[in-house]
């Protein structure tokens, strides 16, 4: 599968392209502003984007109106058509974000119900009460998304609904030549949808990627050879930032072990997680992070344990925003892509990863782990990176039987000795081979 050797890149179009909340209903062609990235995105390593919501919706782009449109603030179809076109050119893959769980109040057959109510041919398309009220007094009550009543419910275990929904994903296929879809709330779909959906896309084009935004709990129950192929790892987001922030590199090492590790209990072994450690819906990383030294490092872990590593627009050069200064912040407009050290440092990792088969397939194995210090082993058998991070503001050697007296830092490109300890500076990370 292509996705498991790909650095992924994240854009949330609607403020990427400084789109109005409200949809106004003028066109604008500001989807367009894309193709003049390309260039940053393609320079940075990635080789895959993953476009958030960009069809016609109420606000937001979780709440659609038309699965088959554009949003009108955006452009029209022939304009992402274009930019989909340009990305393939360069050998960028293209992933949309399938908001399958729910619908946005304008939603056609929505409306239609509420005008109908049991006369609608679309009554049974949510999960509707004519007996209720809703919020907005529609005279019934319906299911939102965990109480958001602008997200309203489908039903999809609804034949109607299901043959609907992969007519959208043919739709993308054929109009756009998509490559993969990233599930909205996976952790909610029903498990015969998803089986419906996988076994559809095999059908449709070879190689097609499912990736389903899993939380908590056994992603495997969603992620498996009958419905996804990955999921997004919360888990090991929250256990990245928290290592440094605590100093406890125990914290992402265990969850490491958990998922990856070489017992017979081990998780998600063999398998490639979503990596991340930031995205449009929670704080920058470089805001959550206390210490400004451990930004390089916590991408270089990142890049270096298993899985997926996807870098979210503006990241790259360590934008700041908070969470708790409401979704706006976190999905800004910039006026053009910028490049500084971390810039530079993350396409390194990007280049240096697909390059080794250890750090995309290899397995994971724990060597040297303090508070402040990990070092870890990935490994196909036919290569081997061990992956050193020194968090600290003092220097550490670390001893550990790498199988030869010098490696090389894939990083530096230095030839280092580690035969009497490997002598790791502060704040450093290594791709010893």
């Amino acid at each position: 599968m292509w996705a498991y050797q790909s650095v992924f890149y994240q854009i949330y179009p609607l403020g990427f392209c400084g789109a109005p909340f409200e949809n106004d209903g003028v066109s604008m062609h500001r989807i367009r502003k894309i193709n003049d990235w390309i260039p940053h995105i393609k320079k940075l390593g990635a080789d895959a984007v993953y476009f958030s919501p960009l069809f016609e919706s109420d606000t937001h782009g979780y709440n659609t109106r038309d699965y088959k449109k554009i949003d009108t603030r955006l452009g029209d179809n022939d304009d992402f058509k274009e930019i989909c076109d340009n990305l393939h050119k360069e050998g960028i893959k293209v992933v949309l974000d399938g908001v399958f769980n729910h619908v946005g109040r304008g939603f056609p057959q929505f409306q239609d119900v509420i005008k109908n109510r049991e006369n609608s041919p679309y009554l049974n398309w949510f999960h509707i009460s004519l007996d209720g009220n809703s919020n907005d007094n529609d005279g019934l009550w319906y299911e939102g998304w965990e109480g958001n009543y602008d997200l309203v419910k489908l039903n999809l275990q609804n034949e109607e609904v299901v043959s609907y929904l992969l007519d959208v994903v043919k739709f993308w296929i054929d109009t756009f030549d998509i490559d993969g879809i990233r599930l909205d709330v996976a952790y909610c779909l029903d498990f015969g949808f998803l089986r419906r959906l996988r076994s559809f896309c095999d059908s449709q084009k070879e190689d097609f990627f499912l990736v389903g935004e899993m939380l908590h709990g056994d992603y495997n129950q969603r992620m498996n050879d009958e419905m996804l192929h990955s999921a997004t790892n919360y888990e090991c987001y929250k256990g990245l930032y928290s290592s440094f922030n605590s100093m406890n590199m125990f914290e992402i090492n265990h969850s490491l072990l958990r998922q990856f590790g070489p017992e017979n209990w081990t998780l998600y072994r063999g398998k490639h997680l979503l990596s991340f450690v930031d995205n449009h819906d929670v704080t920058r990383i470089a805001s959550i992070l206390t210490n400004e030294n451990h930004l390089k490092l916590i991408y270089a872990l990142l890049f270096g344990m298993p899985g997926i590593p996807c870098v979210y627009y503006g990241s790259e050069w360590g934008e700041k925003a908070e969470k708790s200064q409401g979704d706006p912040a976190l999905r800004p407009c910039f006026d053009k892509p910028e490049w500084n050290d971390l810039t530079d440092f993350i396409s390194s990792l990007a280049d240096i990863r697909k390059q080794s088969d250890a750090l995309t397939d290899g397995d994971f194995t724990s060597t040297v782990l303090t508070n402040r210090q990990c070092i870890f082993k990935r490994s196909t058998g036919n290569d081997t990176v061990y992956v050193a991070i020194n968090a600290d503001s003092e220097a550490y050697t670390a001893y550990f039987d790498a199988g030869k007296n010098q490696v090389t830092d894939l990083i530096s490109g230095d030839i280092i000795d580690v035969a009497n300890g490997f002598q790791m500076k502060p704040y450093t990370a290594y791709f010893l081979q």
